[in-house]
């Protein structure tokens, strides 16, 4: 299904004006003889058909037409348009209200609410909006490359950009944006760590790399976008962007991980303490030797290293003991 453009349909004014006109004169019909009468009396019976054919629209705005079932084409754009009083709108996606920016209305806990929901007498809109709107699904619980289960929320902008795929291609457009927004969320993140992880490969080319989802969002959402748009571009959509909103480890498992990651920072920071410290032991020993203050022998400089790396290492400051005698 292509989309076709009606670009010829702004006369709406003009058939307006001249129905009223036309109304006007059957009117005066009413008092000629008998053959005025009986088509005045007609056109008054008839001649507000054409007033059923018009149609107004706002920037940014399109309407889908069908004549008896077989689609005919689509106006868009501003104006006040005229159409055959018999054509019918179609947007089976009128009544879905999304998590989203532009619709309004009760959300249920999957975040979309289906078209045949709402009360009879709501006002149904069947113009299809063409502006740039963005959808954020609820948060997904999703296990990563490791097993771990962490909670994840995207925030996606899309706009129509084929009304007739749109309408005709899919049952309900919106609903399925909803539906492959969370399947392609699930697709990408199972293959990447929370974290920076050893001996994982997340770009498929055989060698252990550094991405993860915390440290690499935007690769990551850059790979939801594109595996969502090639899911939606049968159904006229376009992806303009996807961005990760929300990103922490599960509930469950939240408190173990924050443990972890203390342990690890705190093996991290000993790590460079030892280091220091047996760097400035070295230093030590070598100035001692250069300026012959005192001469020690294995066993003294055995005790020596091991004072200064309890000094240096210890999580307390050290107190001092004064020795007032020999030093052998």
């Amino acid at each position: 299904m292509k989309e076709i453009e009606l670009k010829r349909n702004k006369n709406g004014m003009l058939v307006l004006l001249m129905t009223i006109v036309l109304y006007l004169i059957a009117v005066v019909g009413l008092f000629g003889d008998s053959v005025i009468f009986l088509l005045a009396v007609i056109y008054l019976f008839i001649g507000w058909i054409p007033l059923c054919g018009l149609r107004i629209l706002k920037p940014q705005e399109a309407l889908v037409l069908t004549l008896f079932g077989k689609y005919i084409g689509t106006i868009k754009g501003e104006g006040f348009y005229c159409v055959n009083p018999f054509c019918s709108s179609v947007n089976p996606a009128a009544r879905t209200k999304l998590n989203q920016s532009g619709d309004t209305g009760s959300i249920n806990t999957r975040g979309t609410q289906s078209a045949g929901s709402g009360t009879a007498a709501e006002a149904v809109n069947k113009k299809i909006s063409l502006k740039i709107m963005t959808l954020s699904n609820n948060r997904q619980k999703i296990n990563d490359c490791l097993g771990n289960p962490i909670e994840i929320g995207v925030a996606v902008t899309w706009r129509v950009v084929d009304t007739a795929k749109a309408v005709f291609a899919v049952d309900n457009y919106k609903e399925y944006l909803s539906l492959q927004c969370d399947a392609a969320l699930r697709n990408i993140v199972r293959k990447y760590p929370y974290d920076v992880a050893e001996n994982v490969d997340t770009t498929g080319d055989g060698i252990a790399d550094e991405g993860s989802l915390r440290g690499s969002s935007e690769v990551v959402a850059e790979k939801i976008r594109q595996e969502l748009q090639r899911k939606v571009g049968d159904a006229g959509l376009e992806i303009v962007e996807a961005r990760i909103t929300h990103l922490a480890y599960a509930p469950e498992i939240a408190a173990a991980m924050l443990q972890r990651q203390q342990a690890s920072a705190l093996i991290d920071a000993r790590k460079m303490i030892v280091d220091g410290a047996v760097g400035m032991v070295e230093m030590a020993l070598e100035r001692l030797n250069e300026s012959n203050m005192v001469e020690l022998d294995d066993e003294r400089k055995a005790a020596m290293v091991s004072n200064l790396l309890v000094v240096l290492c210890g999580n307390h400051d050290a107190q001092p003991i004064v020795n007032s005698g020999s030093l052998y």
